[in-house]
């Protein structure tokens, strides 16, 4: 129960902050030997998220698909990151990127691009500005979060950022690029868990998908009145400290 709530909270709070979701769940499923941290698991927390940021977004959601250029444009933006996530799957090539020393250095480095990218002036809405153009570009640099330690969100934030976007709405193209790769993940998982011969979701299972969908909403909303008022300095500060800290233990 304790292994859920944690992996559940871990999930739902790095999914939607520029931190990496995914480095946080392979160092503590692994350094705390979580044995509920399965297959089943992953993807009930995945869904968990999927549902919280659709729920969040729905009036936005219903608004976009009357806009037919915008919401093309989102989609358009998650096709590369479904189409090397796919080849980088089956290829097994993304569990080799899965280590320390990897996690550790993108931790680092790729915080420091988002302080970087915070810098840039703003300029644009995702209301006016968010072309395809823009999709596209922020959506190849949105494929780089399959590297752990990246993080989805903190890389088209700062992609956003570097084309002056305002980080509330750098902040709202990354929410709403979490729900086409949400839920590619989510379908994959299940399929993946078919596949196998292991639907058989339990109690544990809905649990994961109830408290992740918990933390993920609480965490979008009050991510969005943070980043209001402050930059993204203190994000970037962690990023630091916890790369630091995952290369130390690497190589000593």
């Amino acid at each position: 129960m304790i292994e859920i709530l944690v992996l559940s909270l871990i999930q739902g709070i790095t999914e939607f902050i520029p931190i990496s979701s995914s480095s946080h769940l392979i160092i503590m499923s692994d350094y705390l030997e979580f044995n509920e941290a399965d297959l089943t698991i992953d993807v009930s927390l995945h869904i968990g998220s999927f549902v919280a940021v659709v729920t969040y977004f729905r009036k936005d959601l219903i608004d976009y698909i009357k806009n037919k250029k915008l919401f093309f444009n989102i989609i358009v933006s998650s096709i590369p990151i479904m189409i090397v996530g796919y080849l980088l799957v089956k290829l097994e090539i993304i569990y080799q990127l899965r280590n320390l020393e990897v996690i550790g250095w993108t931790t680092i480095i790729f915080g420091i691009f988002l302080f970087i990218s915070d810098r840039f002036e703003i300029e644009k809405s995702i209301e006016k500005d968010f072309s395809l153009k823009s999709a596209i570009i922020i959506g190849l640099f949105q494929v780089l979060s399959l590297i752990p330690g990246v993080s989805r969100s903190g890389i088209t934030i700062s992609s956003s950022r570097l084309l002056n976007f305002s980080r509330y709405d750098s902040a709202k193209i990354s929410f709403l690029l979490s729900i086409p790769t949400l839920a590619a993940v989510s379908f994959f998982g299940l399929k993946e868990i078919v596949d196998v011969g292991k639907l058989d979701f339990s109690f544990f299972n809905i649990l994961s998908i109830f408290l992740s969908f918990i933390f993920s909403y609480i965490t979008i909303k009050y991510f969005f009145k943070y980043i209001k008022k402050f930059s993204l300095n203190l994000f970037v500060i962690y990023r630091l400290v916890l790369g630091i800290i995952i290369l130390i233990v690497a190589y000593l």
